[in-house]
């Protein structure tokens, strides 16, 4: 990694959000075709509370391409910054090609469980958050009782008699 860009991290690591920021758009100005510069300048906006400027640096990342780690958090501050603007619709679609991709990857599925709640599809958001919980859990009380909370984790408003 650069030194500037190491720089502008830790900046952004030490709170000096504004001039991070300034530094990360004058970067990406320099080189708008890394991808990499781009998920940093997103994630300087996104740590300004500047979602909306976030987005297209966001876009631009993944488009250009990064390396599948990367990638998979590009997805996620993606989807999730969709969410937060209130595209909806837009989250679930990012966050479904996301776990596409990176099925493995179980922090996507809890920000997937958010959108899917604000979308009031509450019962499919629950079943994500409980498989998610029995998939990564290591608390013996949820292991023991692992079976059960998956049989209903799409079962939730049946009743039986």
């Amino acid at each position: 990694m650069d030194k500037r860009l190491q720089h502008i991290i830790k900046l952004r690591e030490n709170g000096q959000l504004e001039e991070a920021n300034e530094l990360m758009v004058a970067l990406v100005k320099e080189e708008p075709e890394n991808g990499y510069y781009h998920y940093q300048s997103a994630w300087t906006y996104d740590s300004l509370g500047k979602e909306k400027e976030a987005v297209p640096h966001y876009e631009k990342a993944i488009q250009l391409g990064l390396k599948p780690k990367i990638l998979v958090e590009a997805y996620l501050g993606l989807g999730s910054t969709y969410r937060t603007l209130g595209k909806y619709d837009q989250a679930q679609r990012i966050f479904e090609q996301a776990i596409s991709e990176f099925p493995e990857a179980e922090h996507l599925k809890v920000f997937y469980a958010m959108t899917l709640y604000n979308l009031a599809e509450h019962s499919k958001a629950m079943e994500t958050l409980l498989n998610t919980v029995i998939h990564t859990t290591t608390h013996e009380g949820i292991k023991n009782y692992s079976k059960a909370i998956k049989f209903y984790s799409d079962k939730l408003d049946q009743t039986w008699e």
